[in-house]
């Protein structure tokens, strides 16, 4: 008896005026995660969908597939063709969607979500620039602006445009592990993990000529992070006070340095909790963090379950 399991089948919803860069993202990332996803593009009567650019996109399958998929991805779409109310053939087709499908949207889609309320009581993130509209029209969702994507269970939502490619990873990870995520990286010729959030991206005064960046001590801390890292020892090493390499930092990554640390420490602690059997306090040690209970406490925070659990899981996974 072979172990195969049979890939989890992921349905792409296209609607009109779709951005085409969008709807491709889970087709070429989950698509390279060798054959654990079936990827199939459905609309919601089977017939072709206006893109946003100048042509048509035919494709092959109607809303039928909602009934039997895994997961459903939402595509975006300009915000002036998302209407205040959603048209019946489309709450039609979310309606299909079985109760424990994991349903993810791209960019703007988080707004037909929320239009569905799907979404109510729920974090969510969208495009930084229809932020203030979407927390006009939907009050009742917890929108964090800036992040590229945000996991609530079973509901998932990501940023503008290539956090599509992001939340794509991220279900690779948390389904498979880092090691598939990072070779699919590597396939697509992607980051398997971008530092911060959206902050970086909305559009900032233009720097002072000659301004210090702050990757090569990103670089430098990430060689080091078994080590007590400071905030002064990293404006130190940046050669700046601790007020502009903070400012800096910030505006180049999005996150502040110590939130950024832990996140790299997560990251590389998750690592070892999948390819590794050492023990979780010396895990502790080697990312940074001063003990094992401090690894608990931050994974639990994180991503809510315990390094025991989460190892019982990818080992499960192997």
């Amino acid at each position: 008896m072979s172990g195969k399991r049979e890939p989890e089948r992921v349905a792409v919803l296209a609607l009109d005026g779709v951005y085409p860069f969008e709807l491709g993202i889970p087709s070429r990332i989950l698509g390279a995660a060798d054959g654990r996803y079936e990827v199939l593009t459905c609309t919601v009567d089977g017939r072709p969908v206006r893109t946003n650019a100048d042509f048509t996109i035919g494709v092959a399958h109607g809303p039928e597939i909602l009934d039997t998929a895994d997961t459903v991805v939402v595509t975006s779409m300009p915000p002036d063709y998302i209407p205040p109310r959603l048209p019946d053939e489309v709450t039609a087709a979310l309606a299909r969607i079985r109760p424990d499908a994991r349903i993810v949207s791209i960019c703007t889609a988080a707004f037909i979500l929320a239009e569905a309320g799907l979404l109510d009581g729920r974090k969510a993130t969208t495009h930084w620039q229809a932020a203030d509209e979407f927390r006009c029209r939907y009050p009742k969702v917890e929108l964090d602006p800036d992040v590229l994507f945000v996991d609530d269970g079973r509901i998932l939502t990501s940023a503008g445009a290539a956090s599509g490619v992001d939340i794509c990873l991220h279900i690779v990870r948390t389904d498979h592990g880092s090691d598939l995520a990072n070779t699919v990286a590597r396939r697509c010729v992607v980051p398997p993990f971008r530092d911060g959030g959206q902050a970086q991206y909305i559009q900032q005064p233009v720097p002072v000529s000659g301004a210090a960046s702050t990757a090569a001590t990103r670089a430098w801390a990430l060689e080091r992070l078994d080590e007590p890292l400071t905030l002064s020892d990293l404006a130190g090493h940046a050669r700046m006070s601790l007020r502009t390499f903070a400012r800096r930092f910030n505006d180049e990554v999005g996150l502040s340095p110590g939130r950024w640390l832990i996140q790299q420490r997560l990251a590389r602690a998750r690592h070892l909790l999948e390819s590794s059997d050492l023990p979780v306090d010396r895990i502790a040690a080697e990312v940074g963090f001063a003990t094992g209970a401090s690894l608990r406490q931050h994974l639990q925070a994180a991503i809510g379950v315990s390094p025991q659990a989460y190892r019982r899981t990818f080992q499960k996974a192997r």
